[in-house]
């Protein structure tokens, strides 16, 4: 069967770009054929800074004909009903419709629309202007004197060329011809800008390949990554160094040359005294080079030498390219020292801060205090409606202070040593004050995804406790579903504080995240509150501290997309939280690991089972009026059965009391557990709808008693597995 290849070579894409408008190319191109009636066996998309490229392999010579049958009205309906299935069918009149009989509803007319095949290449120029016309870049331009014509062809950069083949491997393929722009499809191509700029008559992809590699161009990413990945770790360990990772500078890299080849540079060992995540920021940023460290190294400790990946095999070896890369780390790494040097020393006028300074309780003997004491007297605004950088600051200490003295007990241990209530919350409001200050540093303002980090190296250098030092660190995490949460008790605090705070406050000027809108990321703080207090084991009662009860329903919503996430069941997250408007999500998310581990029991699904059984016939009665005893009455007890079940509902509420009192719902479940065989007993030798009234109004009063039982632990009604 034929096969297609495309390229669309351009001035060089943006990296970020790349990988998506390739995927958005295959699925434009392969949408579109099947939509004309063309199968394929695979498509696979390739991309460089110059070309999107697509191997489209088995793809059919020629759609099929087509034969519709589209049925119309009787032979005797209105002519306006006739006239109208005559212009839906394309037809000129009925004398072109067929006359069909059916024995029930009469004669009707019938349109056959038949429609012939057209062959792959003629679908192909039809499709391929209009994708390319219309790509979904997320920004593109116009070039040249056409850019001046309205509805002009707009590209991520200008469009070069278009190459387009198709055929099977046993002949020549042909050209599928169509023009963009002055831009005529055709079977050349082009290599490396510099090494081999000369055309290339191209076939199929195979040769295509082949081609390009010759030319100094290799097509696929994903082994142009490999290629970088393998050449600086080998001239790393050369020098007894190790690369230090970095995916998505390798990816960002692998998206700027089309010939990789990786050189070594240096710059001065004085700049090493930098923090190692500025060093590594400030290279990565400016030149988007890899940094080095000692083999084995796991601590911060950087080398002085970095690698950088060219797009050109250089006569002198590289030399000058990383001499050049070299000269321009070096400029930029003085300036990174510069901030890290200033933003040791005192503020021009720390004595101007210190109306600040008194109300937060800040020493301006030191140099973080003097930070946090200019932001707030700067009056850096928070939100409008919400107040300034400092008055947030001080609501996260007295939040974070409030969260010390009910989270952790007398004696908790800090840096390996135990500490009084009244010290942890000491250091948990100056850890709070703190966590802010690095926002007015130089080193912040150059790299802004440094701050807390930059905190932290500062509040180091002033003598702090190292828990404060952690808790500047660490009080934005969790970023992510992947990142780390934070565990040392005075972080914990601070974290949380800082999240809840944002949650009340935009909660309070109603600025809550809507459809996919959440410009101010509530939805994270609201998933690193439940992953901070569940992975670290936490009870905390939110009620007391979020007193909007729809923040608490944002609350549980968050936590049925953590649970989701991480395997539970849906059914059995709704089923738990169904019966009460629980605040303790560690409690809550207790409850759903032991119901779930209960239900892949033989006696956890039969108890679900009798329990459907007890609230339908509960259900069917109470709709109909019938009378349901206020509670059992020992004396009608008659049957065996009844007098067992009621009884062993006796004992599993004694048990499940008790269970419930001390939070281990292993036991909960262990207890309504004993419920299964009296209950599957019941219905199978007991007659619920007794003809005595007062026999079957007791009878339900025991199915209501199972129910409630049941309901104490979760709906089960809500239970679908």
């Amino acid at each position: 069967m034929p096969d297609l290849l495309l390229e669309l070579r351009s001035e060089e894409i943006p990296a970020r770009m790349q990988r998506k408008a390739a995927g958005d190319l295959k699925a434009l191109v392969t949408g579109g054929l099947v939509a004309a009636g063309l199968t394929y066996e695979a498509a696979r998309e390739y991309w460089t800074p110059r070309r999107l490229t697509l191997d489209i392999r088995g793809v059919d010579a020629r759609s099929k004909d087509l034969r519709e049958e589209r049925k119309g009205p009787r032979t005797d309906a209105p002519a306006k009903a006739v006239e109208g299935f005559l212009r839906g069918a394309g037809l000129t009149s009925v004398a072109e419709a067929e006359v069909r009989s059916d024995p029930k509803k009469g004669d009707f007319y019938v349109a056959v629309i038949e429609t012939p095949g057209r062959p792959a290449e003629d679908i192909v120029a039809a499709l391929m202007p209009g994708i390319i016309r219309d790509f979904p870049w997320p920004k593109s331009m116009r070039w040249g004197k056409a850019s001046r014509e309205p509805g002009s062809l707009r590209w991520v950069r200008p469009l070069q060329s278009i190459l387009c083949t198709f055929g099977p491997e046993t002949s020549d393929p042909v050209v599928v011809e169509f023009e963009v722009e002055g831009i005529r499809s055709g079977n050349l191509t082009y290599g490396h800008r510099f090494h081999a700029p000369e055309a290339i008559r191209v076939r199929r992809f195979d040769d295509y390949v082949t081609a390009l590699e010759r030319a100094r161009v290799v097509l696929d990413a994903d082994r142009r990554k490999e290629i970088i990945r393998h050449d600086a770790e080998n001239l790393a360990f050369a020098r007894g160094l190790e690369v230090v990772p970095d995916e998505g500078l390798l990816e960002e890299v692998s998206g700027l040359v089309e010939w990789p080849v990786a050189l070594a540079g240096t710059f001065e060992s004085d700049f090493l005294a930098i923090p190692p995540e500025v060093v590594q920021l400030t290279i990565r940023t400016n030149q988007k080079c890899f940094v080095t460290r000692p083999q084995g190294s796991a601590g911060g400790k950087l080398s002085d030498i970095f690698i950088l990946v060219a797009n050109i095999d250089a006569v002198d070896g590289g030399a000058e390219i990383a001499r050049g890369n070299g000269k321009v780390v070096r400029a930029r790494l003085s300036d990174a020292l510069y901030f890290w040097q200033t933003d040791q020393g005192d503020l021009p006028d720390p004595d101007g801060l210190r109306a600040a300074a008194d109300r937060l309780g800040l020493d301006l003997a030191r140099p973080l205090d003097q930070r946090m004491a200019k932001l707030d007297a700067l009056g850096v605004t928070f939100h409008a409606k919400l107040g300034t950088q400092g008055q947030r600051v001080e609501r996260i200490a007295a939040l974070a202070d409030t969260l010390a003295a009910s989270l952790w007990p007398e004696g908790t241990t800090l840096d390996g040593a135990p500490v009084s209530k009244a010290e942890l919350q000491v250091l948990v409001r100056r850890a709070a004050l703190l966590a802010k200050a690095d926002l007015t540093t130089e080193a912040v303002g150059e790299f802004p995804e440094l701050q807390g980090v930059m905190g932290r190296y500062y509040a180091a250098l002033q003598g702090e406790h190292p828990s404060v030092q952690t808790a500047i660190a660490e009080h934005y995490k969790p970023l992510g579903p992947t990142d780390t949460v934070p565990t040392d008790p005075v972080a914990l605090c601070v974290a949380l504080a800082d999240k809840l705070d944002t949650l009340v406050g935009f909660w309070a000027i109603d600025e809550k995240p809507t459809g996919s809108k959440d410009p101010y990321a509530l939805r994270r703080a609201a998933l690193g509150v439940i992953r901070i207090l569940v992975d670290n084991g936490l009870r905390l009662g939110l009620g007391a501290l979020v007193p909007a009860g729809d923040l608490v329903a944002f609350f549980h919503d968050r936590l049925k997309v953590q649970l989701r996430d991480a395997g539970a069941r849906h059914d059995l997250v709704d089923a738990v939280l169904a019966p009460s408007d629980g605040d303790d999500l560690l409690d809550i998310t207790r409850r759903i690991e032991a119901l779930g581990a209960f239900l892949a029991t033989e006696d956890g699904a039969n108890l679900l089972a009798g329990y459907r059984r007890a609230a339908n016939i509960l259900a069917a009665e109470e709709k109909k009026g019938t009378h349901v005893a206020p509670q059992v009455d020992l004396a009608l007890l008659v049957e065996p059965e009844e007098k067992a079940l009621a009884g062993a509902i006796d004992r599993a509420e004694l048990e499940l009391d008790e269970a419930l009192a001390t939070e281990t719902y292993a036991h909960a479940m262990a207890a309504l557990a004993q419920l299964r065989l009296p209950v599957d007993a019941f219905f199978e030798r007991i007659l619920v709808n007794a003809e005595d009234e007062a026999v079957r109004a007791n009878r339900l009063a025991l199915l209501q008693r199972i129910r409630a039982l049941t309901l104490r632990v979760a709906d089960f009604a809500r239970i679908t597995g």
